[in-house]
């Protein structure tokens, strides 16, 4: 744990600060007229996902968090934890369902995933922006009438999430979802 001056923090450092960790978003020097400079940051919890707004005098010491991101893969899901595997040292990982939030939904195994880790546990993990998943149930033929554009039916993945897809896809088709908000991109 290290310390770093306001001034030097850019976007994508990573600080801890009141006993969370963050990432910097947004970071602006502001000299006023009268008074002394002033940093104010836009900072984003990394576990907590929030959003917060923060200013501090300009030289002000910062605490630093050493936070390092490692591609891992997805194991299997054991009670409420995902276990990853770090592909270079074989060190396996637990990552809370709470951590994974959504993103649970669009894990299979030996899927690849960035995973953030402090202080030798994992606190969050980054999918690709995009995945691939085989479709293993939907609705073969809809109503008749319904060939307009922009009509969707459910499908369901092979993690056996439920999204929304159009009316050409199949059963058994590969197809690519966003996994940021689990929306239909195009067939693989």
């Amino acid at each position: 744990m290290g310390t770093i001056d306001a001034n030097a923090c850019r976007p994508g450092s990573k600080l801890l600060h009141e006993g969370d960790l963050y990432t910097v978003l947004e970071r602006a020097h502001h000299k006023p007229g009268k008074g002394g400079a002033f940093v104010r940051f836009k900072l984003k919890g990394i576990v907590t996902g929030k959003v917060i707004d923060h200013t501090v005098r300009s030289g002000t010491k910062m605490e630093s968090a050493d936070v390092t991101v490692q591609t891992m893969q997805y194991l299997y899901k054991e009670a409420d934890a995902f276990v990853f595997m770090d592909n270079t040292t074989y060190e396996q990982y637990n990552v809370s369902a709470d951590l994974m939030g959504d993103a649970s939904g669009f894990l299979t195994e030996n899927a690849e995933a960035d995973v953030t880790m402090y202080e030798g546990a994992a606190i969050g993990v980054q999918l690709p922006q995009k995945m691939e998943f085989e479709v293993i149930d939907t609705i073969e033929n809809p109503a008749k009438g319904n060939t307009a554009t922009n009509h969707t039916k459910d499908a369901t993945i092979e993690t056996g999430l439920v999204i929304q897809v159009p009316l050409f896809i199949k059963t058994g088709e590969k197809i690519r979802i966003t996994t940021e908000d689990g929306k239909y991109v195009e067939r693989a």
